[in-house]
């Protein structure tokens, strides 16, 4: 069947599950949604950046357009190492992109290790290469490179070893991701190409907004390919980048999550869509925050994106980490405020986890054993915390704050335990929590006990006008947070 066929095919399915399913392709049906409680309850997944872009593995997985950008470190880069862009284009790196150590199983088993409940890796990236056996281009993983389908792979390892599954799709900005290479000499102007490079629309000055919306033909191969990953894969999460909040995509939008949705309903999986900026209504899918926070608890369920690196996504040779225990401070005030935190890692080309990334995520999951208890299944409390620590609001804000003190305390509730984090080691040992005050929030009658996670023994505890102060055993030390569990009366 010629691929015009199946994109029509495609669409008609859409439109026929929407005619008889609960949700119909507008906002107002579609804020009968309700957030799964797999979701709620999980916390903390895996994201994975993998593709061709981990072959050159220079500045970050936007080295697809920077390579074309003239003036760029990444075009000089290029140019010095590979040659011109006519002659060795992104394209080029397709044959070296190998994934000849590539263990589904393996990756699977190490994401169980770190304590994450689901993962999503990238289906697609702004490359316009798919990572997996997509019907309406020659241009994927399964027929070039690896010839695999790696998320029909990730998928199905997934579900032999229980972790949810998801996929992110940023198809949505092949619209103009490669527009550098249409203004000089490059592959990226050979028609033969444009199933990869597809349109490459111009862009203003600033490189970052086109001058043009998505054309339909666009907009409706964008549609036909995201749920035709929703039929074959099946996955529980779907996530996309930021350049679908533009005014082109939002019919496009309600036609896709009423699909997901009915999809989601007919097949008995709580499913769920995370997206950034404005481009869903409120109450209709799950917000996400790029490499930040809010300031305070937000009342509806949200997300941050972030990575185990400071400077890339992906695979790169100048990583610049993050501590483990950074992360997991970022993890705890991000579940205190009603969110959950997807972690992003980068593979090499040949399929193996970068070993600093294979230690971090085993640390983070030695912690999450003995303290995630108060990190999953958890709500927020009346407030999320207390201590000095200032967490700077919005995207892009993840590495600004300072290292957490032991004054800084993140609360999170479960049925009738009250759980405090104290995010650092106190030098005297000694903790007060002045949230906790006998005139703040609970009356003292109302705490029946206090323990420390991972530790036996009973704690010395009291309770006054300036706190609920806890001492902690001589021969306890944590080098980064660690949890009180309080039992509550009339709670």
């Amino acid at each position: 069947m010629s691929v015009d066929r199946l994109l029509a095919e495609q669409l008609r399915k859409i439109d026929d599950v929407n005619r008889e399913g609960t949700f119909a392709a507008n906002w107002n049906s579609l804020r009968q949604y309700s957030i799964p409680s797999w979701y709620e309850d999980a916390k903390f997944g895996i994201f994975i950046h993998w593709g061709p872009y981990s072959v050159p593995a220079f500045e970050s997985e936007w080295y697809a357009r920077q390579m074309y950008q003239e003036g760029s470190r990444a075009f000089q880069h290029h140019v010095a190492t590979y040659g011109t862009q006519n002659k060795f284009g992104y394209k080029d790196f397709i044959p070296m992109f190998k994934a000849e150590k590539f263990d589904a199983d393996e990756w699977v088993s190490l994401f169980k290790q770190s304590g994450a409940k689901f993962f999503v890796p990238v289906a697609e990236h702004h490359d316009g290469f798919p990572m997996y056996d997509c019907p309406f281009t020659d241009w994927n993983a399964a027929r070039m490179g690896p010839k695999r389908d790696v998320i029909r792979e990730l998928a199905d390892a997934a579900r032999r070893q229980h972790l949810v599954f998801g996929v992110s799709s940023h198809r949505a900005e092949n619209w103009w991701f490669y527009n550098g290479g249409a203004a000089f000499d490059s592959d990226v102007l050979d028609p033969r190409n444009a199933g990869l490079y597809g349109p490459a629309q111009p862009c203003h000055p600033n490189n970052w907004v086109p001058a043009t919306q998505p054309n339909e033909p666009f907009l409706e191969d964008w549609l036909a390919r995201t749920s035709d990953l929703i039929e074959r894969y099946e996955p529980q999460l779907l996530w996309f980048d930021w350049w679908i909040s533009q005014p082109a995509f939002k019919p496009y939008l309600q036609r896709l999550a009423a699909y997901y949705y009915n999809i989601g309903r007919e097949r008995s999986r709580g499913v769920a869509i995370n997206y950034k900026d404005d481009a869903f209504a409120e109450g209709t899918a799950v917000f996400d925050i790029e490499r930040g926070q809010p300031l305070d608890i937000r009342p509806l369920f949200w997300q941050t994106d972030t990575s185990v690196s400071q400077n890339s996504w992906s695979y790169i040779s100048d990583h610049k980490y993050k501590t483990a225990d950074s992360i997991i401070g970022d993890l705890i005030d991000i579940v205190s405020k009603n969110g959950a935190m997807l972690l992003n890692i980068g593979p090499r080309a040949d399929g193996t986890i970068p070993e600093e990334e294979q230690a971090i995520l085993r640390q983070i999951g030695q912690w999450l054993a003995i303290n995630g208890e108060a990190i999953y299944s958890t709500r927020p409390w009346k407030v999320f915390g207390e201590g000095p620590t200032r967490i700077g609001s919005g995207s892009f804000s993840d590495t600004k704050r300072s290292a957490f003190t032991s004054r800084d305390i993140r609360f999170t509730v479960k049925n009738d335990r009250l759980y405090a984090i104290v995010l650092a080691m106190p030098e005297d040992g000694k903790v007060v929590i002045r949230s906790l005050s006998n005139c703040l929030y609970l009356h003292p009658e109302q705490i029946e006990s206090v323990e420390l996670l991972g530790h036996p023994r009973g704690l010395d505890w009291s309770r006054g006008e300036d706190g609920l102060t806890i001492q902690l055993p001589p021969e306890f030390s944590a080098q980064g947070a660690f949890t009180f569990r309080m039992i509550r009366f009339g709670s």
